[in-house]
């Protein structure tokens, strides 16, 4: 009988062959390959449709940070940065309607410490002690009118140039930048400075002003102006019911103001690198910025008008408590439409470098022209023999380098505006456009020196 076959026979593969010998390799016949296959495509589908949930809640999270993240970045650059808050609140001083305001309160305090009743009642004494007619003595009583209309004209004309005055823009700028923890007390609540929150009233701290024009009056011979009391040194800007709260997500933004715009920008790239197709993840990802961004430039409209509607007419004039508020706010503003045109940018190139019809059309065109300029190029004697071959094989490479470029220079920028957005999207854009053009321009290779001229 013969033996049965063991493990260790010596088969070449065998298991217990000890030779040295690679070990055979089983073949699946082709129904264990079909089920192969179908748990591989299983495990695809499971792993893939994993990532896509896990790269859709990176995405949520992204977007619903987004809005918080530009007012966040805001609130800390507005309050860290001197030289940014004072040129956030410097166009106060030269608006007219922010002036107007300044010229008829500080009219109105100094008009109101002089006595007009007291001096025509007076002169109707002393024309009445001196015999004067009735008549006389009872329109001397009625100079009350004119007599105070010509005191507010004669103060409003001291009073105007002091507020129109160069000298008054310098001095406010240097008020601000010497008073820096203003915008502080405007969104904690704590400290002092021009702009303050006393209670449920965000005031306007007018002193440096009123000090000037208290001067000034003394000098022209108003002494009674010397009587205006330092009380009077702030207008009430608006009355917000709920400025305690507001005041303390504000002082939360604050704190978190440095970190949840990296959050933000963490969790966006985290969600495109974690879905199976990067480039439609960072289509929809760029889209969905974009969508927040118009919705918080919406929110910023809501609050302008709900701020204008709770600012009564006998507080602050209309336009003036517009140019306050948008003078505040441009630099938020700026940075919202400049995310939103950069959203718009990026969801844009990522739909050019997909599959859809329309951008295999655009590919094309640019691909034409770019040929078509390389071989005037190269018919003019221009050709870019191995330099042009490189480009053309590393195009890929080449595109990725210049786009990071573009991207790194804008996130290098101090403070990006669309018109900076425009700049480096134009100049990578053009770096581009001059790489295809080379590329196109290597011409027929010359021969092996040109070959060992390769990169």
């Amino acid at each position: 009988m013969a033996p049965e076959a063991t493990p260790a026979s010596p088969e070449p593969g065998g298991a217990g062959d000890t030779g040295g010998e690679q070990p055979r390799r089983h073949t699946m016949t082709a129904q264990q390959h079909a089920e192969y296959e179908r748990l591989r495509r299983a495990a695809a589908v499971r792993h893939k449709g994993l990532r896509r949930a896990v790269a859709s809640v990176l995405l949520l999270l992204a977007l619903l940070l987004a809005p918080l993240a530009v007012v966040a970045a805001w609130v800390d650059d507005t309050v860290s940065d001197t030289d940014r808050y004072v040129e956030t609140v410097a166009p106060l001083a030269s608006d007219r309607a922010v002036r107007n305001v300044l010229i008829e309160r500080l009219t109105d305090r100094v008009v109101a410490n002089v006595d007009v009743e007291a001096v025509t009642e007076a002169l109707s004494r002393q024309l009445q002690q001196a015999g004067a007619p009735p008549g006389v003595v009872e329109g001397a009583e009625s100079l009350a009118g004119p007599l105070r209309s010509a005191v507010r004209g004669t103060v409003e004309r001291i009073v105007t140039p002091v507020i129109t005055s160069d000298a008054f823009e310098q001095a406010w700028r240097e008020s601000n930048r010497l008073a820096h923890a203003t915008v502080m007390s405007v969104l904690t609540g704590e400290g002092g400075g021009v702009v303050r929150a006393e209670g449920e009233n965000v005031q306007l701290d007018v002193g440096v002003v009123v000090d000037r024009v208290r001067e000034r009056l003394v000098d022209s011979g108003f002494d009674l102006a010397a009587a205006i009391p330092d009380s009077d040194r702030t207008i009430t800007l608006f009355r917000a019911e709920e400025l305690d709260r507001v005041q303390g997500a504000l002082r939360l933004l604050d704190v978190v103001g440095v970190w949840v715009p990296v959050v933000t920008v963490l969790l966006a790239a985290a969600a495109v690198w974690t879905a199976p197709s990067h480039r439609l993840m960072l289509l929809i990802t760029a889209t969905g910025v974009g969508v927040m961004m118009a919705l918080l430039l919406v929110a910023l409209a809501v609050a302008r008008r709900i701020y204008l509607d709770s600012v009564p007419p006998s507080t602050l004039p209309p336009d003036a408590a517009s140019t306050i508020y948008d003078t505040f706010v441009r630099f938020l503003r700026d940075s919202t439409v400049t995310l939103l045109v950069v959203s718009v940018i990026t969801a844009l190139a990522a739909y050019l470098y997909g599959p859809g019809r329309l951008a295999r059309a655009v590919r094309r065109t640019a691909d034409r022209g770019s040929r078509a300029a390389g071989r005037a190029l190269e018919r003019s004697g221009a050709r870019t023999g191995a330099m042009g071959r490189w480009l053309a094989g590393h195009r890929a490479w080449t595109t990725g380098v210049v786009i990071a470029a573009g991207v790194l220079a804008l996130l290098l920028w101090n403070v990006p505006t669309v018109g900076s957005v425009a700049l480096v999207v134009g100049l990578v854009l053009a770096v581009l456009v001059v790489l295809a053009v080379l590329a196109a321009a290597a011409g027929p290779v010359a021969g092996p020196e040109d070959r060992a001229a390769t990169p």
